[in-house]
């Protein structure tokens, strides 16, 4: 029997890894929105930099997709009795909790965005 917090090590980095992702998304999305009021100078032709805004969303989705099918595999071995360790399984489960959580505060900060963008007309 594993004591609990035992042998975990690997996925306490891979939550605080995750969870620092998240911060830095969360500081690039203030900047996004600080930036908004000086867009006026940008040029609007100017050719994206980097991966853009929609390529970030996507690669944060992908990667809270594979925390939820981690959590559910894991799940699933500890029901079949292939894993005896409950504090991976729970580790496991709360990262994908987390990062669910996260997703949901983004998507009603965008949905926010949008219909004040809607609001203010043309």
């Amino acid at each position: 029997m594993n004591p609990v917090g035992g042998g975990g090590g690997a996925s306490v980095q891979q939550v605080i890894a995750m969870r620092d992702a998240m911060l830095e998304k969360s500081r690039l999305l203030k900047e996004l929105q600080q930036g908004q009021q000086a867009q006026s100078t940008v040029p609007t032709d100017a050719p994206a930099q980097g991966g853009g805004f929609g390529d970030s969303l996507k690669d944060a989705l992908s990667s809270v997709n594979d925390a939820q099918q981690r959590s559910s595999a894991a799940s699933e071995a500890y029901a079949r009795g292939e894993t005896q360790d409950v504090a991976k399984v729970m580790l496991a489960r709360q990262e994908a909790g987390v990062a669910f959580e996260a997703t949901l505060q983004v998507r009603n900060k965008l949905l926010s965005a949008y219909q004040e963008i809607m609001r203010m007309g043309v």
